[in-house]
């Protein structure tokens, strides 16, 4: 009987093992699943997003995630990020998640600062509101803190250049930046582009007899004048004959600059009256500085202008695009008159 009832009491000792066995083994299981299986709700291919601002906490970390609605269980997350000390490692930056990915990849991407870099973009833009505006849409500053930064007489300073000649700093182009990135690393990495791509153009814009600064105020004047790729260089041999013989540029482009309104179609002569140093009908030379951020194509077009004999052009009566140009002012003249009658058969009065 004694034997009979130890054995029973094996057999149980046996069973709630094995149930132990069991419990352990799901358990392992379950969290083995919670942490190494996908928890997001994307599809082979997608991708999302995921935004860390400088500063943030794990429960803004938390609550980014909860807003994008990427996570299957978010609780599981948060479970395995405190396992994984994310609290600690909380790094700013854009981040990309793909499908697939379990709470331990996005915690370990989290943790690791590998984030996808932003790429900034912005092609002819005429002020540094407009670059403020363009670029606060890709990084993470809002586009008034970032204007009081390029407005700065001493952020200008700073680069050794002036207020005036600040804009020719910022070259039209495409750019990779951590999302994070505060105006003042903007600025920072923009100055380290422009001398990167001086490197090689500075004998260029020496060999005549201009400053880089000065290249960069000529093409922003020829990239007013022409969207045409097979004038860009003839227009800029005109302004640098003008230069070179001492004749006032007179270029439109820059009355408008001056008046600060571009939807001026037609300059008219009250408006070569104005009193600004970007008036160059009054003003020999060159402006103080860029009219525009020109695009790199016009900084080589005036580096390599074309050598000819013209003085003078004017757009064509046909708003082809395309311009007349002439060796004489009497030449100009017939052509400016084609012009301007074109423009009033359109009733372009302004």
């Amino acid at each position: 009987m004694e034997k009979s009832t130890n054995f029973s009491g094996l057999k149980l000792l046996l069973w709630i093992g094995l149930i132990g066995i069991c419990i352990a083994a799901f358990a392992s299981w379950y969290f083995y699943q919670q942490i190494y299986q996908s928890n997001v709700h994307l599809k082979e291919g997608e991708s999302a997003y995921l935004y860390i601002p400088k500063g943030s906490s794990i429960e803004e970390v938390y609550a980014s995630l909860a807003d994008k609605n990427i996570l299957k269980d978010p609780k599981f997350f948060e479970w395995v990020a405190e396992r994984k000390n994310l609290s600690k490692h909380i790094y700013p930056g854009r981040y990309k998640i793909t499908a697939g990915m379990s709470n331990n990849s996005i915690c370990n991407l989290l943790r690791s600062g590998t984030h996808s870099p932003v790429k900034v973009t912005f092609n002819y833009l005429r002020t540094l509101e407009d670059l403020a505006g363009k670029v606060a849409s890709y990084i993470d500053t809002d586009s008034m803190t970032l204007l009081g930064i390029l407005r700065d007489p001493e952020t200008a300073a700073k680069y050794n250049f002036t207020k005036e000649t600040f804009p020719s700093m910022f070259l039209p182009n495409t750019y990779k930046f951590n999302w994070s990135a505060n105006g003042q690393e903007f600025v920072a990495r923009m100055n380290k582009e422009y001398k990167n791509f001086w490197v090689s153009r500075t004998g260029k814009a020496k060999a005549i007899d201009l400053t880089p600064e000065e290249v960069t105020t000529l093409a922003s004047i020829v990239q007013s004048e022409t969207a045409k790729s097979e004038e860009r260089k003839r227009i800029a041999g005109v302004y640098m004959n003008r230069l070179q013989k001492g004749i006032p540029l007179e270029a439109d482009p820059t009355l408008i600059f001056a008046m600060n309104d571009f939807t001026i179609k037609r300059v008219l002569d009250k408006h070569k009256e104005i009193d600004s140093p970007y008036n160059t009908y009054k003003n020999a030379g060159l402006p103080p500085g860029p009219i525009n951020m020109p695009e790199l194509s016009y900084i080589d077009a005036v580096l390599d202008y074309e050598k000819h004999n013209y003085i003078f052009f004017c757009a064509k009566e046909d708003f082809s695009g395309f311009s007349n140009f002439a060796e004489n002012y009497n030449q100009h003249l017939k052509n400016a008159r084609k012009y301007h009658q074109a423009l009033n058969k359109r009733k372009i009065f302004r």
